[in-house]
């Protein structure tokens, strides 16, 4: 299922239940008011459905306000996180959601908004540059994708039966093997530069941290080679030899993969 499916799903599933709290209640209702704020939300809601977002948040936000305290502020707080997410304003989508999160520890939704706070941060879409020059997303800045993970990792941990869980295990999965090759690639820059303890150390990192990790390879490569640089001839065996039993069919073992430690765009 999609991230908009998903969120279509639970933005029904709470308006529902907000709008049955909200005819319970003793108090009477102005229904000539056009701007309550179960009037103002469909508003919003023909905004979002018809593309119109900045309209749509600025609706929502004094849905916000005009319903403080119920589900149905919850539903616009998490409707404008998602809304200045998908038109590309990142920041401010964090900022709400973590607003979100803040006030509202017990919402049922709070699964949702750790999600949402998850893939706010889970950027996919490297952009024409990097495909054009073969940058991988692991070579990028890795404090969202760290971010991501904490995200996904309290989703999991807090409620590991939400119907957002599995998506969520899976892209945890992605983020340890994204931030695994960057310190792999970090490491190969510091090899190529005669920083061989400083590539020791990152590659090491990988080997201890990252075991599960498809890096694991190039790290132990990286390894052998850092050390034979320092004539730290025990650790080199010692890698080697971790290496040759993990992976004994590795290219790494005849220099094959050599080449592989630069990328074919990068001429210095």
């Amino acid at each position: 299922m999609t991230v908009s499916l998903i969120w279509r799903a639970a933005l029904w599933a709470l308006l529902a239940l907000s709008l049955q709290l909200a005819g319970c209640s003793s108090t009477p209702k102005d229904e000539s008011a056009p701007s309550t704020a179960e009037r103002l939300y469909k508003e919003a809601r023909e905004d979002m459905d018809s593309g119109s977002y900045e309209r749509a948040i600025k609706t929502l936000e004094r849905v916000e306000g005009l319903a403080a305290g119920s589900l149905l502020a919850q539903q616009a707080l998490l409707d404008m996180a998602y809304l200045n997410w998908r038109s590309g304003e990142r920041t401010q989508a964090l900022t709400v959601v973590d607003r979100f999160i803040k006030l509202n520890p017990s919402s049922p939704a709070l699964d949702y908004a750790l999600y949402l706070r998850g893939m706010i941060n889970f950027n996919e879409d490297l952009g024409l540059m990097s495909t054009l020059f073969g940058q991988e997303l692991a070579e990028r800045d890795q404090r969202a994708s760290r971010d991501a993970y904490q995200a996904f990792k309290q989703l999991v941990d807090q409620f590991p039966n939400s119907r957002y869980a599995a998506d969520a295990r899976r892209r945890m999965n992605s983020i340890i093997n994204s931030l695994a090759a960057y310190e792999v690639h970090v490491a190969s820059y510091y090899l190529r530069r005669g920083a061989y303890l400083a590539a020791a150390a990152r590659a090491q990192q990988v080997v201890t941290d990252f075991q599960q990790s498809p890096a694991v390879e190039q790290a132990l490569h990286i390894l052998v080679q850092s050390y034979d640089k320092l004539q730290l001839t025990a650790l080199r065996d010692d890698a080697d030899r971790v290496l040759r039993k993990n992976f004994p069919d590795s290219a790494y073992l005849d220099g094959k993969l050599a080449a592989r430690d630069r990328p074919w765009w990068k001429f210095w």
